[in-house]
């Protein structure tokens, strides 16, 4: 469906009623909606798959000029359930554009909205907190979109990540964005090797792993610690993802078991979340989630700050776990919650925001090198006591 020939619908369930230009797919969507910050970036965010099941708000007032391209997409496809813009181009201006937005999401089947009060929905979400919502560019009433926002269960305690996870182990082999990822650190060793749990993984996570080691294997959400060990890891990386973490027990057991190990382990968002359940920590659900690139985040040892990239709508309880185990070592300024945690006398360490960006700055990148500094310190210890 091309760019604004159709009447769009969207109706939230606190009874808000929208309408103005649709694009992308002729078609209906019941979803969570969340608005999202970032400046920049729309390809990256779309393509997340840590929003599988939502529509995403954007705040930055002009989207789609830039058009897609073959090299941004941190997964194959978009995983938005709809996207909701004030104004969506009509035209590419980008050398590297393989083809227009709304022709894209059409492509993929997903519907969108624009000539939208967005700043209007977005201080809705900031103060009534996130909703469900239903949109149409097919023609649905306002009443067929209200049964449909009434009737979806939404997304707390379901597994979303078995819609985006892998389903067979794969080795990541370079890409075309892997030239936009600093690959100064070079390979640890010939042998290094990583294994990265898919929970919906991003691919600038993948990319900037292989940057710094030899060989990155990915395998499948429900991937028991058995398996993952039985590869020989060197480090293990638990990944980004949708949804609820209180929906996946067997993810939560498997980082259970892997805490165990000895091996490195890196949480990265839903990550952070597992290993924060599996140490018998508890997750709440946020107001309105953190969503975007300019998130300030104090690193509480050096008191640095990080302007970081986020998108989560969940948090790990502070109150809810044991101090004696971790130390607390990142905090959102914004509204003081967990953001990073490392365990005490073990390699294993997470945060809540996004390290590899992607979109968004990059003040967090170090952090890839933090991990493999414990991935070599590993390597040491095993070759010595073998």
């Amino acid at each position: 469906m091309g760019w604004g020939t159709s009447d769009a619908t969207l109706v939230l369930e606190d009874g808000t009623v929208m309408r103005g230009a649709g694009f992308g797919a002729r078609t209906d969507a019941v979803f969570e909606i969340v608005f999202n910050t970032s400046l920049t970036g729309y390809q990256e965010i779309l393509t997340d798959p840590s929003y599988r099941g939502q529509g995403v708000v954007f705040t930055a007032s002009h989207i789609g000029n830039t058009g897609v391209n073959l090299e941004d997409g941190e997964s194959e496809r978009p995983q938005v359930s709809a996207l909701i813009v004030r104004s969506v181009s009509p035209a590419v201006s980008s050398w590297r554009a393989a083809g227009s937005l709304p022709d894209w999401v059409s492509e993929h089947g997903v519907p969108g909205i624009s000539g939208v009060d967005t700043r209007f929905l977005t201080r809705k979400l900031r103060d009534r907190g996130v909703m469900k919502a239903a949109l149409s560019t097919r023609g649905a009433s306002i009443e067929e979109l209200q049964r449909m926002v009434a009737d979806w269960p939404g997304l707390d305690g379901r597994d979303m990540v078995r819609e985006v996870s892998c389903r067979q182990p794969y080795e990541w082999i370079q890409d075309g964005g892997q030239r936009w990822v600093n690959a100064d650190a070079g390979p640890l060793a010939a042998d290094t090797h990583v294994v990265a749990y898919d929970f919906g993984i991003k691919r600038n996570i993948v990319r900037h792993l292989a940057a710094h080691c030899a060989r990155v294997t990915v395998v499948p959400a429900g991937a028991r610690a058995s398996d993952v060990m039985a590869l020989r890891p060197d480090g293990i990386v638990l990944s980004n993802g949708p949804g609820d973490p209180a929906g996946l027990p067997y993810a939560v057991e498997a980082a259970r078991q892997l805490l165990q190990t000895g091996v490195p382990i890196f949480g990265i968002c839903l990550g952070h979340q597992l290993i924060g359940m599996a140490l018998g920590g508890t997750t709440a659900r946020l107001k309105f989630g953190h969503h975007g690139g300019n998130h300030p985040v104090q690193d509480v040892r050096t008191r640095r700050v990080l302007i970081t990239a986020q998108n989560h709508n969940y948090t790990v309880t502070l109150p809810s776990l044991d101090l004696d185990q971790l130390a607390v070592t990142h905090l959102s300024l914004n509204d003081g919650t967990l953001e990073g945690m490392q365990l005490r006398g073990r390699p294993v360490f997470s945060v809540q925001f996004h390290p590899e960006a992607a979109p968004g700055p990059h003040d967090a990148h170090g952090l890839f090198g933090q991990f493999f500094e414990r991935v070599a310190e590993f390597r040491k210890s095993y070759a010595q006591a073998h």
